[in-house]
């Protein structure tokens, strides 16, 4: 299967259940290979103190989200936490013409509506070790309350029920491992992390019982 091509380039939608690590992951990939790109969502989301605009995300209002969905402006939304996400359909096109690989961070939700409007993509679920460690890494944020990392972890293993709707899965637990499985990927000799390999069927199926 290849990734959806717009004069070569190549579409990778990457999700993962809170604190499982995919922003780490996709920072290091990016460092690691600087042609691929990434397509900066749009949130409704406050801006925390270390996050610059247009890097981590585009901060905006909900009426100027609310606008932008009205117009058609996404290629995939999603409301999570309380807030609004979406990736804009134009920059996404714009950077897959110009024959880039293209990256997208977004939740499961986001990457069914992508897989719907663009059916050629690549998408990718990040599953953590284990249960455990989903509620170490939340934790040790030590940005949260704790009400709020017991929503998170509830919303987190919800999501982890959707991993084998997803062509592949990479566990992180060691992170060079977990960046040379993406590498993989990303270069089309994935078969041994799709979800239907028997590895990673089992490991899922020990890391949800």
């Amino acid at each position: 299967m290849s990734g959806a091509k717009h004069n070569n380039g190549k579409l990778f939608v990457i999700s993962a259940p809170s604190g499982a690590g995919k922003t780490t992951l996709v920072r290091e990939i990016m460092s690691a290979d600087p042609s691929l790109r990434f397509s900066v969502s749009y949130t409704t989301r406050l801006q925390r103190h270390n996050e610059v605009e247009g890097q981590a995300y585009h901060f905006i209002s909900k009426e100027s989200f609310n606008r932008m969905l009205a117009h058609g402006d996404f290629l995939e939304h999603a409301e999570v936490f309380d807030n609004n996400y979406g990736t804009s359909r134009h920059s996404v096109t714009e950077l897959l013409d110009s024959g880039s690989n293209v990256l997208l961070e977004i939740d499961w939700q986001g990457a069914e509506q992508v897989r719907r409007n663009m059916p050629e993509c690549e998408t990718i679920f990040i599953l953590p070790p284990s249960i455990s460690e989903l509620e170490k890494r939340l934790r040790g944020r030590a940005t949260d309350s704790d009400d709020v990392i017991a929503r998170r972890m509830g919303d987190s293993l919800a999501d982890l029920g959707h991993w084998a709707h997803f062509d592949y899965a990479v566990i992180n637990d060691e992170l060079a491992q977990a960046v040379g499985a993406l590498q993989t990927i990303i270069a089309g000799n994935g078969e041994a992390h799709k979800t239907t390999a028997n590895s990673i069927k089992n490991a899922a199926k020990q890391l949800l019982n």
